[in-house]
């Protein structure tokens, strides 16, 4: 069953341009002329209820201005949209008692009181009975392990802390989608994983339907069956996270610090960086074992440290973008 219908979307907006100089500062001011972008361009997909999907591209792409759109925050230029069954530009009163939302830095937690107030106050703005209320509570201080955080004032709150909270509130009205923009953004390594842990056991548990963003492989990963990519405001790629870790996330990072200089000429990785003893090589996975290139590498010096790490996503973005415009180039020369 398809929760999220989104069939040939756009948004353009209009930008007021100014001319270089003081002649183009009073121009503008006085006769001011305006170019139009498109933000986002003839955008389809579907979402299934009770799925998690990744809605990924590098920043500028259209991510923000798709998902203000499904909220209802910004009307389309073009397009249908439907959520949860309400058209979101026309019923976002009613779809607001349907979904929930972590964007970012935007907490809807208030900075000076403790989430426990938080909660209650959001309470009584989604209109839940008052046993329900303490009830459900009770339920999220269990789930999220946040029991010893009720009466800490949020501004004192670790980021891991805080968002184990923001998860929280957004998910009182217990609604059927929850939007999550960068939920593991500037955690380390074990509160990343312990909030990935809180996502899939809310999907599981209360057959929550996830729509993520990150820039985080490991999020994509980890939690989703699908990906869709967004750039330049239209629809990239639209495949399994299978096939995409398949055909794409396939690449690994080695960095390496020796105690002096190395000469390193091995076919089965790409050296990035070889200055002084410092050394940066990629890795396909799909075509090398990871193990042997490290046993390679460490008999070719003394080593003072070491870390695997996955690239950029914004480049592997980027290399999908630029092979899908390739094979449409070549479609449309044959």
């Amino acid at each position: 069953m398809e929760i999220i219908k989104v069939k040939n979307l756009c948004k353009n907006f209009k930008v007021k341009t100014k001319e270089p100089g003081l002649k183009g500062s009073v121009k503008s001011i006085i006769s001011p002329s305006y170019r139009e972008i498109e933000a986002v361009n003839n955008v389809s997909f579907q979402v299934e209820k009770g799925e998690i999907l990744a809605f990924i591209g590098p920043n500028g792409a259209g991510k923000s201005t798709t998902i203000k759109m499904l909220t209802g925050i910004l009307h389309p230029s073009n397009g249908h949209v439907e959520v949860a069954g309400f058209n979101p530009s026309k019923e976002r009163k009613r779809l607001s008692y349907r979904i929930g939302t972590v964007f970012g830095q935007k907490s809807q937690l208030w900075f000076h009181l403790p989430p426990l107030d938080s909660f209650n106050l959001l309470g009584n703005i989604y209109e839940i009975d008052k046993n329900k209320l303490k009830k459900r509570i009770e339920f999220l201080k269990e789930i999220f392990e946040i029991q010893e955080l009720m009466d800490i004032p949020v501004r004192k709150l670790s980021l891991g802390q805080r968002i184990r909270c923001e998860i929280a509130a957004s998910i009182l009205h217990e609604p059927e989608i929850i939007f999550l923009d960068e939920p593991t953004i500037g955690l380390d390594v074990v509160v990343k994983q312990k909030i990935r842990d809180l996502i899939l056991k809310l999907n599981k548990e209360e057959k929550t339907t996830i729509f993520l963003t990150s820039h985080d492989s490991g999020d994509i990963e980890q939690l989703c069956k699908r990906a869709i990519i967004i750039n330049h405001g239209e629809l990239v790629l639209n495949e399994s996270i299978k096939d995409l870790k398949h055909n794409y996330l396939n690449k690994k990072v080695i960095s390496i610090k020796y105690d002096e200089p190395v000469k390193l000429m091995d076919n089965n990785f790409k050296v990035i960086k070889n200055k002084e003893g410092s050394v940066k090589v990629e890795v396909d996975t799909s075509k090398n074992d990871i193990e042997v290139i490290l046993t390679n590498l460490i008999s070719k010096g003394k080593v003072k440290d070491i870390t695997i790490s996955d690239p950029p996503l914004e480049d592997v973005i980027s290399h999908i973008y630029k092979e899908n415009k390739e094979v449409g180039r070549n479609a449309v020369n044959s």
